[in-house]
Parts: C-alpha cells; sequence; structure tokens
C-alpha cells in the first residue's frame, strides 16, 4: 500500500481525467418545505457557484481498479456566500479518485448570499444530508458505509467540523429513511477552517482528524491549533500540520509558492494509508 501512496504524489493532481462527476440532489423534489425554490437555477462563472436553492452532491467515481472502499464529502469553501467548486470542490475530488477513494463535491445553501433566506442551520442540514446520503447507497457507490470521510475547506471547513463534533440539527420536515442514519463522518480533513463552531463533545472516540493550515493565517491558523489541544486533551486521535507561512486559500497547493504547501496533500496520501483508508478492497 506503501507503494500507492508513492506513485501518487502531488504531481498527480494534473494529470487527473476531465470527469463532471454526477450530480444527486440530497432530497427529491427539492428540500421539504423549500420544493418551489428547487428549480431556481444556480449562478456559476468562473472559480465559484452561487444561489444553490436545491442542495446536492457530484459523485466522482473512484479509478477503476483502485477501489478502496472509502468515501469523502467534499465541502467547499467561500466564506458562506459562494462556493469555490473548482479547487476546492471538483478538483480535490479528482484527486482523491486517483488513490481509490469515491468523492462527493456538496454543494450547500448559502447563509451569508445576499438575499437568501438560508441559516447556517440550513447549511448544517445539507451536510449533514450527504453523509447520510452517501451511506444509505453504500452499496450503489461500492463503499463501506463505516469509512465515510469528510473535508471541509475555510467555510467548508467549519461546516465539516460542526458534522464531526456536533450534534446533528433536526432534518427538514417530517425526516425520512436516510435521515434515520448516522450523519457523523468516520473521520475528517479540516484545512484552514474557519473560527465558527457549534457546542462540541469531544471524546477519546471522537473521529480522527488531520488538521492543515499556515500560521500566518490570520482568520484560520487558531482554529486548528484549539482542536488539536482538545483532542489531545481528551486522548483522541488527530494529526496537525501548521505550515509557517502561505496565508489562506493554498488549498491543495495548486498555486502557492510555498515547496511545503505544494507537497502538503502528500500528508493526507499519508495520514490515510497509516488508517488503512487507501487498502485496496479485499486486499
Amino acid at each position: 500500500m506503501l507503494a500507492l501512496a508513492g506513485i501518487l504524489g502531488s504531481a498527480a493532481l494534473s494529470q487527473a481525467p476531465d470527469d463532471p462527476g454526477k450530480r444527486i440532489n440530497l432530497w427529491d423534489g427539492g428540500v421539504p418545505g423549500f420544493e418551489n425554490r428547487a428549480a431556481i437555477p444556480e449562478e456559476s462563472a468562473s472559480y465559484w457557484t452561487k444561489s444553490v436553492n436545491n442542495p446536492s452532491i457530484t459523485y466522482f467515481a473512484p479509478w477503476p481498479g483502485r477501489e478502496t472502499g472509502t468515501a469523502v464529502i467534499v465541502v467547499p469553501g467561500g466564506a458562506h456566500e459562494f462556493l469555490v467548486t473548482t479547487t476546492e470542490g471538483a478538483d480535490v475530488a479528482r484527486w482523491f479518485t486517483q488513490r481509490g477513494v469515491a468523492a462527493f463535491v456538496l454543494r450547500y445553501r448559502l447563509s451569508r448570499q445576499k438575499d437568501q433566506p438560508w441559516t447556517i442551520d440550513n447549511s448544517r442540514q445539507d451536510t449533514e444530508r450527504a453523509v447520510r446520503l452517501v451511506r444509505s447507497r453504500a452499496q450503489e457507490f461500492g463503499i463501506d458505509p463505516h469509512r465515510v470521510g469528510i473535508i471541509g475547506f475555510s467555510a467548508g471547513g467549519e461546516l465539516a467540523r460542526m458534522t464531526l463534533l456536533s450534534a446533528p440539527v433536526p432534518p427538514p420536515g417530517n425526516g425520512d429513511a436516510v435521515d434515520a442514519l448516522s450523519a457523523r463522518p468516520d473521520f475528517g480533513i479540516l484545512v484552514f477552517p474557519g473560527p465558527m463552531k457549534a457546542d462540541e463533545h469531544i471524546t477519546s472516540s471522537s473521529p480522527p482528524l488531520l488538521l492543515s493550515a499556515a500560521s500566518d493565517d490570520t482568520c484560520c491558523s487558531q482554529p486548528v491549533i484549539d482542536l488539536m489541544e482538545a483532542y489531545r486533551k481528551a486522548n483522541a486521535s488527530a494529526e496537525l500540520h501548521l505550515y509557517a507561512a502561505g496565508g489562506h486559500a493554498y488549498n491543495m497547493g495548486e498555486s502557492t509558492p510555498m515547496v511545503s504547501l505544494r507537497n502538503w496533500p502528500d500528508r493526507i496520501t499519508d495520514w490515510m494509508t497509516d488508517r488503512g483508508l487507501l487498502h485496496r478492497r479485499g486486499k
């Protein structure tokens, strides 16, 4: 398995096929109680998407022959005003699929976009629904329902943190069979997550975390330090990579001059390999 990690280094990101993925709505017919908004079109340009009224996941299948049975929900950032659906979304998903991981890019409702009715609890509902929905279709996607993780960037890191460490919010409407499943991911990767959080109860059995930020990120370096301290106090499993410089939004190292940050995605490969998450199915 370590050989696979060596072959698929950070440079492999540029070799991923231009797979657009498959969109899957989180709720058939729209969000319960807001079905009349489902047909309102999203807005997208360049690297961003906003005006999400019918939240969804976009499925990217693992490369044939490399399937691990592991899945990850990718939660883009964008200050809760828009979604960085390229370098914090589809590009990240393709990186994971090369390593045999099924990836699902979440398009969630935005609580800070002007003239939108959504709250942060609506964003949390979408994130929790994504985890539940992937678990509910584990057989279809060829994944282990107990190996469903989450990776979040910036504002997406806030939502990932809440989903990992806080009690779920009530689902919209009356709920359904999907909502009866656990919304807690089995592992989490938080990349320069913002400071917003909900009530947390961290114990030795909290999901394992991989944390990454740059020390000179005035917004988002302290949250990973705080989480690392809380995990250590609880004797829970966490690994922190706090880089000397690089600021915010270095993502998967695609456009930073810092060599350490260009190579930082290799730490994801190392961490997941050490936890058996990149072992090929049946191996």
